[in-house]
């Protein structure tokens, strides 16, 4: 290659708080040399995940934390049901509660929601099965209804008070469609009431990263399949910047989508590790 080019990172790429807050625990408790078992995935990307693994740190699933007596397990950002603390308590486990904040400050919004109204709906516009959600669901005993999308809105009972609530990292355009649309739905005798529970750190990086991807003649989005929150910001990107490529490593990098470019913007997700998106710009360097 001769022509020159200009890689820059996204400043604002990398992890959100609450993820650099359980690493940093899972950190400080490796390098005393102790065995630490983590609940799921500590951040939903393969290569850190992989990292931590070499410093000895075991993930594991539910049904090995009910096998599991007198350990220490940390708890991801991500949070728990209720019955994971009722688990480690029987089988005098110490957790190291590494779920973030804004996302426990929701768990018990739910909570409080759910025991003053039990025959209320309590709705989460989330992802099934994802973790935050699992987590988010058991507040209410399971009795919450999860929608993954608008449409998904349509099938709520309208003669029945609707609590609505977010996963903290969905999109916020959605969410207020949805707010709009249960408003003009919702039958006069009922109540609806919506929680804005979306993350601002989060939600803040849909329009950064849509200024990023727009001053780059070539994207590359690094993150791991299991990224909900990557999923979002990627097609955030490719929206502006149709030369977008998703990779999990700098294994993936083809050298013919450098043809014809002079500057290339590397980010990612909020659980993108900062020193994957170097190793990325380095590998473009070499090429």
């Amino acid at each position: 290659m001769n022509h020159s080019i200009t890689v820059e990172i996204d400043q604002g790429s990398g992890f959100c708080f609450g993820v650099t807050t359980a690493i940093k625990k899972a950190e400080e408790e490796l390098a005393a040399g102790k065995t630490l078992y983590c609940l799921g995935d500590i951040v939903h990307n393969g290569m850190e995940v992989e990292r931590l693994h070499e410093h000895g740190l075991v993930t594991i699933n539910h049904d090995q934390l009910k096998e599991l007596h007198d350990v220490k397990v940390l708890l991801r950002a991500h949070g728990e049901p209720p019955e994971t603390y009722a688990i480690a308590r029987r089988n005098r486990i110490e957790i190291i509660d590494a779920t973030c904040p804004v996302v426990l400050a929701l768990q018990r919004r739910i909570k409080t929601q759910y025991e003053k109204h039990p025959d209320a709906q309590m709705v989460i516009f989330g992802k099934n099965g994802h973790a935050e959600v699992l987590g988010l669901v058991g507040q209410t005993n399971g009795k919450a209804i999860v929608i993954e999308k608008f449409e998904d809105a349509m099938r709520l009972d309208f003669t029945r008070d609707i609590y609505l609530y977010s996963q903290t990292t969905k999109s916020l355009d959605e969410f207020h469609r949805i707010i709009d649309y249960l408003q003009e739905h919702i039958s006069p005798g009922a109540t609806f009431r919506s929680f804005d529970t979306i993350c601002r750190q989060v939600a803040n990086r849909m329009p950064n990263i849509a200024a990023f991807a727009a001053r780059h003649d070539l994207i590359l989005f690094v993150c791991g399949k299991k990224s909900s929150n990557g999923k979002v910001l990627f097609n955030e990107c490719q929206g502006v910047n149709p030369n977008s490529h998703l990779i999990e490593s700098a294994d993936e990098i083809r050298t013919e989508w450098l043809q014809g470019v002079s500057t290339v913007g590397i980010c990612g997700a909020t659980s993108t590790p900062k020193w994957l998106m170097e190793e990325c710009k380095n590998k473009l360097e070499e090429l």
